[in-house]
Parts: C-alpha cells; structure tokens; sequence
C-alpha cells in the first residue's frame, strides 16, 4: 500500500501520501474556515498524524504496510497546557519494536506544516494546539446559521442516521392502574431516544402497547364488581381520576385475597382462582364481562393520556394486546404444526429454549410457556402478534423496545422465538434494557399500593417549585409562576431520570432533583435563563453581537476557547448518544456547556470587556452558547425557560 486514502464525508477530500509536504496540508487553512465541527478538526488530525507516521515507519521498514486514519484516535487532551487533541502511541509501539514517547517524537518531526496548529509530542502522546482563530470562527458561525438544527447536520449537509428508520416502543401501561415511577423513566427515556434519534436524522415511529387484557385487568374488574358496582361508584362520582380509581380497584383486590394483617381468617384465597376464570370468560367473549372491561380500561386509558399530555410524552400509534394477542395465538399454532413448539404433558404449548439459557441450568429455565394449559395467553403470546403487526404496519431498520432489565430473559427469549419462526427481521429487535427506580423507603409494588403515582409525584416537584420561586421573591417577576413551577417540576423530574446511564439502578430523590445547584434540571433552566437575561442587558448598554473572524479571533483565553471547543462537539455527542441509545450523553454534554458558560463569564465581562469588538465577540459566544444548551435541553426533555 503507497498510499492513505481518506474519504470522510467533510469539506476536504484528498489523497496522502508518505511524504506529507506536497498533498496532505496544502489546503488546511481552506479547511478550518470551512469546517463545522470539532469532529471535523479531529477527522484532519488523524490524516495528519497517519501520514506522518506512515513516513515514520517507511524509513524504518520500505515494505511495511500504512496504518489508516481511522487506527489513529483523537481525544481531547485533558490539559489545555499540552494542547486541545492528543493521540496515544501505544498501539503501535509492539509493530515498531519502540517506545511509545520515541514514536511520538518521530511522527511530530514529521509533521512541518503548522496550519492546522501546533503539534508536540508530550511523553507517548502526539498533542496538538489548535490554531484558536481559525477553528473558532467555523464552530460558532455554524450555530447561528443552524439555529434549533445545530448538532444535527454533518459537515456536508447531511444527518449521521438519514435513511434509517426507526420504530420504538415505551411506557407500554397496564390499564388497571395508573403511571408510576417507574413509568416516568421508562417515558423519558422513551421520549428523549426518539428525539435524539430525529435528530441524528432517523425517521422515528413511536408506539406505546396498552396491556389491556390478562388476569391482572381481571383482578381490578373483580374488585369493582365486590366493591363499588352495587353503589354504581365511577371516577367522576368520586372525584378521582379515572386511572386512580381503577388503580385502587387493584389494591383492593390484594387486600381482599390477603385478608386484613391481624386477621388472617379475612383471607380470600379463592379470589385468584375467579379472575382466572373471569379471564377465561373474556377470552370466550362473555358480553357482561366485556362491557365492564370496556368501561374501565376507557377509565383507565383516558386518566394515562391526561398524563402523557402533561408531561410532553407522544405516540405516532397505540397497539392494544386485546387486538394483537389472537395473531400471537394464530403464530404459535402455527409453528406448532411446523414442530418450531410443542405441546407438553399438561397441555401447555412451550418452546425449548435451551439455545438461549444454555445448558447446565435448572431444567425448568429450559422451556418457555407460550399457551397455558387451558388455551389462554401469556405476555410472550401477545408479543408475538405484536411485533409482527408492527413489521406490517410500518416496515424498520430497527425496533427498539424499552422495558425495565427485569425482562431481559423475556425478550432474549422473544426475539429467538421469532427467529425460529422464519421472520428475517428479527436480528433487527432490540432491547433498550433500564435500571429499576426505587425510593428511599424501598422497592415499589402496584397491588399493595406502595407506588408513587405519576401525577402525585409531579403535583409535589410542582408545590415545591412554586415555594421556591416564591421564597426568592420571583414570583413577580417570572410571569406565570405557575407555569413556570410545572416546567421547573418536568425538568427536574425528567432530567433526574435521564442524567444516569439508562442500565444503572437509581434512586430517585424528589429534594435533590429540584436543586438549582449541580447536576439538575433546574440548573440548566436557570443558566438558559441567566444567558438570556445576559443578551437582554448587554443589548440595552448598546453592546451588538459580532461574529466577524477578526472579532472571533480575538477569543484566545483558555475559558473561550474551552466554552467554544464544547460547542463544536456537539454535533458528535448527537451522533455517539444516537448511536448508543443513551440520553445521559446528552446530559453530560450539556452540564458541562453550563459549567464552563459559568467559568467563562466569571473571568470574560462583556458589557465591560477592553474594547467594542472583544465585547461583540464575547457577546456572541454567549448567544451560540444559549442556543446550544437550549437544543441539548430539548433533547432531554428540560424545558426552556426565559426567566426564572
């Protein structure tokens, strides 16, 4: 191999070859005015350096093979001091039989060419210090002409996901009580995936299942029927939301099959066995037990809804399992007569799923039930149908499902079934698996009513947030204080759900979230709002934004030119959180936007900078910087607030 061939999709295009003084950096200057991103600059730095090196082991082998850019990797230094990027050595130290540090500086000898920056070799590192004026200007213009698109568009006008076409599925409620904690970050996950998926530039179908029929739906039904049908009790003669009441139904189900604590006599045992037979009656379509079904699952459904418009949770389709379990039933007798399943010696149709647990296990682990014995459904049937409806529907590159990490074994064993059942489409399923969201008090459990309701707890970050702006003395002075405590509450709540990578266990701490201080919601509303503020009073002291490159070059401190290294990384977070599903990136990247905006108006007055032109420059930082974190908020579901 003679040469490198770099064909990244920016602005420059072009062959290196070993000697780097006639191709590689003749049009770098052209480059950096061009670019749009950070991600750009390092695509450049890893031609350079490649090239270089390639020189460097040609003298010492003439039939060694060229290392690729794409072998080279460029992060960002974690000492401004030894420059903005660096690339390890390490890898290549065993092939060249030398040191990392001697490598290091014999690929920098190599380099000449000081247009991109000036490049050191500090200890096994390759290290350059960017050339501030020159990679500045394109960051920042590309935010004020991007706007709200910023960090979705790649240097040569596209979208890393364009083409892709995505089908997620989230929140997924049983219609027998009403959205909990856990559900609010299932919605946000949920919710906040698909935005940055869209926003990576995949076409995005969200879909929520509505577990609208089992013995669980039959437990809240037998309870309004012993508690509350002889009083013709209903939500609005109650005074409840709809999904409250029939949540409660649920409770009282437990309560009755339990008995009371100190009374073990008041037990009920018998009780499970009547919802299994009120199930068997729906599945046989008894009319009375239908039409008491269709009563509260309406009860139930429209009290969910009410909630997914308050919090900003929305759904391209909704799939009902009463409509889909029958295809999943059709599915599984069908790959019974292929012998895919097979029936047991109690009558259950079961599959051997060996394939997947692997061998050495309990033998019960070994077979998945998908037909009881009596011919009713379980969870795994109607997925089944599901899935395969939704294939039909609105055919997918990729179809993510967003369930708590309890059912990872269901959909390992999900997604085999369908691969045994001949669907090509199933290597394209995903499990987006999530941590369980506990309280401080402990575990959570519908049927005994230790749940912390949705509403409940957004009506509470609400109470607490309108105090607070009332205490600070803000409440004239933010307009609708109401509103602005609902959104503060949302921001708070979604961003506590988000900050944390989706796999871990979290608890969640109402007091901690609302803090207007760290890591939350609340912060990242507040510094929107002090930018904005910050515009507002520079315009009226007649300070004009400039984003000329001779103002732009004058933003040389290591607080601006850290605050503008952030901004031009954002389009490559967007991509990186795309791609690994994990909005706690996004987070991540923005309370770090924040922290160094912070930093940097601390040490960079605007109104009273030296002269008119840095005022400008500084000025127009601090206006691509709200527009950044206020599109990295919307990704993670924090609204935006003026004042606060």
């Amino acid at each position: 191999m003679d040469n490198l061939l770099v064909e990244r999709p920016c602005v420059i295009r072009h062959r290196a070859s070993f000697s780097i003084k006639n191709s590689l950096v003749a049009n770098i200057t052209l480059f950096l005015y061009n670019t749009f991103t950070m991600a750009d600059v390092k695509d450049t730095c890893r031609a350079i350096i490649a090239a270089a090196l390639n020189e460097f082991i040609k003298e010492k082998d003439p039939a060694a093979e060229a290392v690729s850019a794409d072998k080279i990797v460029v992060q960002n230094a974690p000492n401004p001091e030894m420059g903005d990027l660096g690339a390890p050595m390490f890898v290549f130290a065993k092939a060249l039989r030398m040191a990392p540090p001697q490598i290091a500086s014999g690929v920098v000898a190599k380099i000449t060419d000081k247009s991109l920056g000036e490049f050191l070799a500090v200890g096994p590192y390759v290290n350059v210090k960017l050339n501030k004026a020159g990679a500045a200007a394109p960051i920042l213009a590309a935010v004020k002409a991007q706007g709200d698109t910023y960090g979705s568009i790649n240097s040569d006008g596209k979208k890393p996901l364009e083409g892709r076409r995505v089908m997620i599925e989230f929140s997924s409620p049983n219609t027998n009580k009403p959205l909990h904690l856990g559900h609010v970050r299932n919605d946000a996950l949920g919710e906040s995936v698909s935005r940055i998926l869209k926003a990576a530039g995949a076409e995005v179908y969200k879909v929520d299942l509505i577990n609208n029929r089992g013995v669980h739906i039959c437990k809240s039904m037998l309870a309004y029927k012993l508690f509350h049908e002889a009083n013709g009790d209903t939500p609005e003669s109650l005074g409840m939301k709809g999904d409250h009441f029939v949540g409660q139904c649920y409770v009282e189900f437990d309560k009755y099959l339990k008995g009371e604590k100190d009374k073990p006599e008041t037990a009920h045992p018998e009780a499970n066995q009547m919802a299994e037979d009120m199930l068997i009656k729906w599945e046989a379509g008894d009319p009375e037990v239908h039409a008491l079904w269709e009563k509260m699952n309406g009860w139930t459904f429209d009290g969910v809804k009410e909630t997914y418009e308050r919090t900003g949770i929305s759904f391209d389709k909704y799939y009902f399992e009463s409509e889909t379990y029958l295809k999943g039933k059709d599915e599984i007798m069908k790959g019974l007569e292929k012998g895919v399943f097979f029936k047991a010696e109690d009558g259950s149709v079961r599959i051997d799923v060996t394939d997947v647990v692997g061998k050495g296990k309990d033998e019960d682990n070994h077979e998945k039930v998908l037909l009881r014995k009596d011919g009713t459904s379980v969870y795994i049937t109607q997925d089944i149908g599901t899935a395969i409806s939704r294939h039909d529907d609105w055919a997918f590159n990729q179809l993510v499902y967003v369930v708590a990490s309890e059912q990872n074994y269901h959909f390992k064993i999900l997604f085999h079934i369908l691969k045994k059942l001949g669907f090509d489409w199933a290597d394209k399923l995903y499990h987006l698996s999530y941590g369980l969201v506990n309280l401080p008090s402990g575990r959570m459990k519908s049927r005994e009513g230790t749940v912390v309701d949705a509403d409940d707890l957004v009506d509470s970050l609400h109470a607490d947030a309108l105090a607070a702006i009332k205490e600070r003395g803000r409440d004239g002075e933010v307009g609708d204080a109401d509103e602005v405590a609902e959104k503060v509450a949302l921001g708070a709540l979604h961003y506590y759900m988000l900050q944390a990578t989706p796999i871990k266990d979290m608890l969640f701490n109402p007091a901690e979230s609302l803090s207007f201080n760290g890591n939350t919601g609340p912060y990242l509303q507040y510094m929107g709002a002090r930018i904005n503020s910050i515009l507002a009073k520079a315009a009226e002291a007649g300070v004009a934004e400039d984003g000329s490159e001779a103002a732009v070059a004058l933003l040389s401190s290591e607080d601006e030119w850290a605050l503008i290294k952030q901004l031009g990384d954002y389009p490559n977070v967007i991509a990186k959180a795309a791609e690994n599903l994990d909005p706690s990136e996004v987070a991540a990247y923005v309370y770090e936007v924040a922290k160094l905006f912070s930093k940097f108006y601390q040490n960079c007055p605007i109104v009273t900078a030296e002269n008119k032109q840095l005022a400008g420059a500084r000025l127009y930082l601090a206006s691509c910087t709200l527009q950044v974190i206020k599109n990295a908020m919307k990704l993670v579901l924090v609204p935006y607030l003026e004042k606060m």
